[in-house]
C-alpha cells in the first residue's frame, strides 16, 4: 500500500478543516472590539457579526452536496479555498457591520461545503483499516486550526491598536492560499469517477496508486453499489425509506454535537472565563489553554479510533462531557475558584475531542451508500450547522453582560447541556452502530438491508 500517497492526499483535504476551525475562532478575539466599536445590540451582535459566518455555513452545508456531485470532490475543495481567502481579506477590511456580516457569511459558505466535501473524498480514497485514523484528520486540523487562532488572537493583541481584530481576521488569507495551491496536486475520488463519470480506467490508476491490492474487484464492488442504489433512487431517492436508518443516525450524532455546547464555548471563550473573574488579556492566554487541550486529546481520539471504535470512542466522551459539564455548572452556581472551573472546562473539551470530535465527520462520511455520500455528507453537516448557528445567535440574550438573562451567573446554560449530553449517553448505548474495519460497499449492506425493522438494522451494524 502506498501509505506515503493516501496520507498526502487526504493531509491536504483535511486542510480546509485548518481554515475552518482558524475561522470558526478567530472571531473570539473580534467579539467584544467589535461590539464597543460598532455599539450593537445583543440580538444584532449576536445574528450580524457572531453567527453571521455560521449561517454561510448552513447554506454551504446544504447546498454543498450539489457541486460536490456535479463537479466532483478536487474542482470544490479548490473553490473553498477561493472563497476562505476572499473572506479573510473583506472582513479584514470592512467598513461597517453589514459589509462585515457579508465577508463572513462568504466564508461560512466556505466552511459549510467544506464540512460536506472534505471528509467525503478522505472516506472515498482510504482503506477499511485507516479511514477512521485519515478521516479524522479533517477534526484534526480544524482543531489544530481553533489552537492557531487562539494564538493568533493572542499574540496579534495590541499589534494595531483598535484595529487589532482586522488583523485576527486578515492573517486567514495566508492559509487560505496555501491550501488552494496545493489542492491542485491532489487526484479525484476514485468512486466519484466511477458513479458520475463511469471512467474505470482512470479510477483503477487512483486506486492501484493508493495501494489497493485488487483494483478490479474494488471497481466490481463499486458498481454493484451503485445498481443497487439506483433501484433505490427509483423508489424514493434520498429520503426513501431505506435510508431511514442512515439519516436518523446522521440526525442525531450532529443534533448531539451541538447541544454538547461545545461552539457555544469555543466562540464565546473570552467573555465566558471573564465571568469567572479573569481579566481580558487572561482570557485570551487561558482560550490558548483550551486550544492547546483539544488539540492534544484530539490526537489521542486519532490514535483510538481505528483500535477502539467510533461508538466506544463516543461512550467515553458522553461520559467525560456529562461529569464535566455538571461540575461547570456547580462551580458557577457555587462561585468557586477559577482555576477549579477551568479545570472542568478543560475536561469538557478534552472529552469533546475524544468523542464526538474525533467521531461526528468520520462517522457521517462512512454511513451513506457511494451514490448519495456527498449528499448524506451535506445533510448531516446542515443538521450540524443549524443548531450551531441558532446557539450562537441566542447566546448573546443570555450571555451579555448588560440585558442577558443569565448575565451574573451562566450555570443553567451548562446544566442544559449536560441533561442533552445524558440523552446522548442513553442514545449512543442503544442505537449507534460500530462501523470501524468495515469497507463503504460492506456497510452499506449492514445498513440496508430491505424489510427489517429499524431495531434489527442497527443490530445488524453491530
Amino acid at each position: 500500500m502506498n501509505k506515503s500517497k493516501l496520507f498526502q492526499w487526504s493531509i491536504v483535504a483535511a486542510l480546509a478543516g485548518f481554515i475552518f476551525g482558524f475561522d470558526t475562532v478567530v472571531i473570539s478575539g473580534a467579539n467584544l472590539p467589535i461590539k464597543n466599536l460598532w455599539h450593537t445590540s445583543p440580538l444584532f451582535h449576536g445574528f450580524f457579526i457572531m453567527s453571521m459566518a455560521l449561517w454561510g455555513t448552513l447554506v454551504g452545508s446544504i447546498f454543498g452536496g450539489i457541486p460536490t456531485e456535479k463537479f466532483g470532490r478536487k474542482k470544490v475543495l479548490f473553490w473553498i479555498g477561493i472563497l476562505f481567502a476572499l473572506s479573510a481579506v473583506g472582513s479584514a477590511l470592512a467598513q461597517d457591520p453589514y459589509s462585515f456580516s457579508f465577508f463572513r457569511f462568504i466564508g461560512g459558505i466556505g466552511i459549510g461545503v467544506s464540512s460536506v466535501v472534505a471528509p467525503t473524498y478522505i472516506s472515498e480514497i482510504s482503506t477499511p483499516a485507516t479511514r477512521g485514523k485519515l478521516g479524522a484528520m479533517y477534526q484534526f486540523n480544524i482543531v489544530f486550526g481553533i489552537l492557531v487562532a487562539f494564538l493568533s488572537n493572542y499574540f496579534l493583541q495590541g499589534v494595531g491598536g483598535v484595529n487589532d481584530w482586522r488583523w485576527m481576521l486578515g492573517v486567514l488569507a495566508i492559509p487560505s492560499v496555501i491550501y488552494t495551491v496545493m489542492v491542485m496536486g491532489v487526484p479525484e475520488s476514485p468512486r466519484w469517477l466511477i458513479t458520475k463519470k463511469n471512467d474505470r480506467l482512470k479510477a483503477k490508476q487512483i486506486l492501484l496508486l493508493i495501494g489497493v491490492a485488487d483494483a478490479d474487484a474494488e471497481i466490481a464492488a463499486i458498481t454493484q453499489s451503485n445498481q443497487h442504489e439506483s433501484l433505490v433512487e427509483k423508489n424514493g431517492g434520498f429520503f426513501s425509506s431505506k435510508h431511514k436508518v442512515i439519516i436518523s443516525l446522521a440526525f442525531l450524532i450532529a443534533f448531539f454535537n451541538q447541544l454538547s455546547g461545545i461552539n457555544f464555548i469555543l466562540y464565546y471563550a473570552p467573555e465566558i472565563l471573564s465571568k469567572i473573574g479573569l481579566g481580558a488579556k487572561d482570557s485570551l492566554l487561558n482560550s490558548i489553554a483550551i486550544g492547546g487541550t483539544n488539540l492534544i486529546f484530539t490526537f489521542v481520539g486519532l490514535y483510538l479510533i481505528d483500535r477502539l471504535g467510533r461508538k466506544k470512542l463516543l461512550l467515553i466522551g458522553s461520559i467525560g462531557y456529562i461529569i464535566s459539564l455538571a461540575m461547570v455548572a456547580g462551580c458557577f452556581a457555587s462561585h468557586a475558584s477559577p482555576v477549579l472551573l477551568m479545570s472542568f472546562l478543560l475536561l469538557f473539551i478534552a472529552a469533546h475531542a475524544i468523542g464526538q470530535g474525533a467521531v461526528i465527520w468520520v462517522f457521517i462520511s462512512e454511513i451513506f451508500p457511494n451514490k448519495i455520500r456527498a449528499t448524506g455528507q451535506s445533510f448531516g453537516a446542515s443538521v450540524h450547522w443549524v443548531f450551531a448557528a441558532i446557539i450562537t445567535l441566542i447566546t448573546p440574550v443570555f450571555l451579555d453582560s448588560t440585558n442577558g438573562i443569565f448575565k451574573d451567573n451562566p450555570w443553567p446554560i451548562f446544566a442544559f447541556f449536560a441533561v442533552m449530553m445524558l440523552l446522548q449517553l442513553m442514545w449512543v448505548l442503544t442505537k449507534m452502530p460500530e462501523t470501524k474495519g468495515v469497507s463503504l460497499e460492506a456497510l452499506e449492506a449492514r445498513l440496508m438491508k430491505e424489510n427489517e425493522p429499524f431495531e434489527g438494522k442497527v443490530k445488524e451494524a453491530f
